[in-house]
């Protein structure tokens, strides 16, 4: 499985010393198999004739260009990967080329390496298009084991709300039976995020100001805030699981957490790709009882976002204008997540 990335603009051998030599099988046939955020399998048939002559394949890699990138961004280097003629199918890793959740095209040559270090090459195979894969539960569990390290102490909390303009509250009552409906998750934070538009919820924020215990006045959601009381979201009849954790380029760093009810189609879609917490005990977000009481803590050194994945009617909180700002520059609407961070990325696909 030793595969070497070179960068080379063709090859000197496709204009010397082609003719006198028999040609070499062309691939044919490709198939792409064992997808994961940053390897695949690839395997394909060729003629038996002249088989025996290869040494190395060539495989050309490139994210398959997409209509509304931006022009004038340097093009991704196109990366040509030579590997030796191993049995087919073949592996190939490696996440400074993979990255997750990304399309790309790839096209392979069977070529000869000669006794003076240059390489007889086949023509090129036909172009197929594949998908990378979202990270697995395995990638998840080492960026959550990255975010329990900068998670802090936990404070209290007693409240979840959520921040929204007059009209979106308006409508809710007009249009939906006074509940708040779970929609689709956005494409902020990490890019081979499982939950990024698939998981559907409701975004919930729970964290208070260190003097106060109470939410901030401040929000870059709108003037309207719905506020509910911890118990009716998070119990021990809900379940909770990591989502992720990423940075904008900033200092802080966020943390998504899922609270899905016990059986629910959230619950169901979380169990299959997310980590689950144990509620008790967990760096992040905690529920417990003490004498008979709920109690509540949330994690100090991170900005926790809380996807609820059911509906939730108005009636079980209440909304009020905020008397501090709209603080835009907070906002995370498909943020993109700062990929040069040593804090929260893991080295797979970025």
């Amino acid at each position: 499985e030793q595969i070497m990335l070179i960068f080379h603009a063709g090859n000197k051998s496709q204009d010397s010393g082609i003719a006198e030599m028999e040609e070499l099988p062309v691939p044919h046939n490709i198939k792409i198999s064992n997808i994961t955020c940053d390897s695949f399998k690839i395997s394909w048939d060729m003629d038996s004739k002249s088989k025996d002559r290869i040494t190395h394949y060539f495989i050309d890699l490139n994210k398959k260009e997409n209509k509304n990138s931006n022009k004038f961004k340097h093009k991704d280097v196109p990366t040509k990967l030579v590997a030796k003629a191993v049995p087919l199918p073949m592996t190939v890793r490696g996440h400074w080329f993979l990255s997750p959740r990304t399309e790309y095209t790839v096209a392979v040559q069977t070529a000869s390496k000669q006794v003076d270090g240059d390489y007889v090459v086949s023509e090129w195979s036909e172009i197929i298009e594949f998908c990378t894969a979202d990270y697995s539960k395995v990638h998840l569990t080492q960026l959550l084991e990255k975010a329990e390290v900068i998670a802090g102490r936990m404070l209290k909390l007693s409240v979840f709300y959520r921040n929204q303009h007059k009209e979106y509250f308006d409508y809710i009552r007009e249009h939906h039976g006074n509940a708040m409906q779970p929609s689709v998750k956005d494409n902020s934070g990490s890019h081979g995020s499982p939950i990024s538009g698939k998981l559907e919820g409701i975004f919930f924020s729970c964290n208070t100001e260190f003097n106060t215990g109470k939410p901030p006045q401040d929000s870059p959601y709108g003037r309207y805030r719905y506020e509910i009381a911890a118990e009716k979201l998070f119990n021990p009849n809900t379940n909770l699981y990591f989502g992720d954790f990423y940075c904008m380029y900033t200092a802080y760093h966020y943390v998504i957490l899922v609270i899905a009810p016990v059986g629910s189609p959230g619950d169901e879609f979380c169990k299959q790709r997310l980590p689950q917490l144990n509620i008790k005990d967990n760096k992040f977000l905690t529920c417990d009882e003490e004498d008979g009481v709920m109690v509540y803590h949330h994690a100090q050194d991170v900005i926790l976002e809380v996807i609820y994945t059911d509906p939730v009617d108005l009636s079980l909180g209440t909304v009020a204008e905020i008397t501090g700002h709209q603080l835009m520059s907070l906002s995370t609407a498909n943020a993109k997540k700062d990929p040069s961070c040593k804090t929260c990325n893991i080295s797979v696909g970025r």
